[in-house]
């Protein structure tokens, strides 16, 4: 499950039990990625805090299932499994077509999406592409692009940061062995009216 020490549900304090209690699923199940922060739940609140803003919350414009489409993309890129598979079951839960869904993680396999899903969107994987893989070469013509497929500067903002969180969270999870033991695949915390509920159904 993890290569560090993680305290389950059933041995939390009550501290820790709190926070658990916001963000556990069914039959009080914590996803692995986020037991992983039990020895300092400080890093839980500022982890579910940006997942929720850059994934999960109402004052995004670009679609939800866009957005897991990216992450899925970029974890992809990162090598990092854990993360693929949670967000996939979500991406094809919100987008809600499984034979397009699976046709997408086709092409997530070879690590290109050019011309899935149609303008703005396919202008968005190009952008994450490089930021994750040659963050170093990102130059202005890269967030000029993204304006030319008809994004404006927001929804800029809004990929950036989702492909950052993803990155992020990427390196957590494979830097400390997090695996998918005992976890309930595809649960996340869908009230986006609601910043503060971290609800995993």
């Amino acid at each position: 499950m993890s290569w560090i020490q993680i305290i389950d549900y059933p041995q939390a304090d009550a501290r820790l039990k709190k926070m658990y209690d916001r963000v556990k699923g069914p039959d009080n199940n914590v996803d692995n990625v986020l037991l992983l922060h039990s020895l300092r739940p400080h890093t839980l609140t500022g982890h579910m805090t940006l997942y929720k803003s850059v994934l999960h919350h109402s004052g995004n414009t670009l679609p939800k299932w866009y957005l897991e489409a990216l992450g899925v993309y970029v974890s992809h890129l990162n090598r990092c499994n854990y993360c693929v598979a949670h967000h996939f079951e979500g991406f094809k839960r919100l987008l809600g077509d499984e034979a397009r869904a699976n046709a997408f993680m086709e092409l997530v396999g070879t690590d290109t999406v050019t011309d899935f899903f149609g303008a703005p969107y396919d202008a968005g994987f190009a952008y994450a592409k490089k930021l994750t893989l040659n963050h170093t070469q990102m130059k202005q013509p890269d967030v000029q692009a993204l304006r030319d497929a008809g994004l404006d500067d927001g929804q800029v903002l809004e990929i950036n940061q989702l492909v950052s969180y993803f990155c992020y969270v990427n390196r957590s999870v494979l830097g400390l062995g997090i695996d998918t033991q005992g976890d309930i695949i595809g649960l996340s915390p869908n009230d986006s009216d609601d910043p503060t509920n971290w609800n995993h159904q």
